[in-house]
């Protein structure tokens, strides 16, 4: 038995597409409508930065739990923390780098 596939309009990405062309078709047209509506906007872009910390949280205690040896987790947590230093650097220095050409 093969599996049904879902119709179009019910895909996350078309839904998403479609909703953002309709914000800035609303903002174009609209903007007394657009900026009445902006209470909504703050309020969801909050809850997106309040469910992101719990979210990387629980898939970093799933991903360490799910590794059977402790030498493994070891090189994985060494290996993000270079990571994280390194792209950390780049941000930091392209930052003042804009900086300095900006001003």
């Amino acid at each position: 038995m093969s599996p049904t596939r879902k119709p179009f309009y019910q895909s996350l990405y078309l839904q998403v597409i479609t909703a953002i062309v309709f914000g800035v078709l609303l903002g174009h047209f609209f903007p007394s409508t657009g900026e009445a509506m902006k209470p909504l906007g703050d309020g969801f872009i909050k809850l997106i930065k309040m469910i992101i910390a719990p979210i990387i949280f629980c898939t970093v205690v799933v991903g360490i739990a799910g590794m059977e040896d402790m030498k493994k987790v070891g090189k994985t947590g060494g290996l993000a923390l270079l990571y994280f230093e390194v792209v950390s650097s780049i941000a930091l220095v392209v930052g003042l780098v804009v900086i300095n050409i900006v001003q």
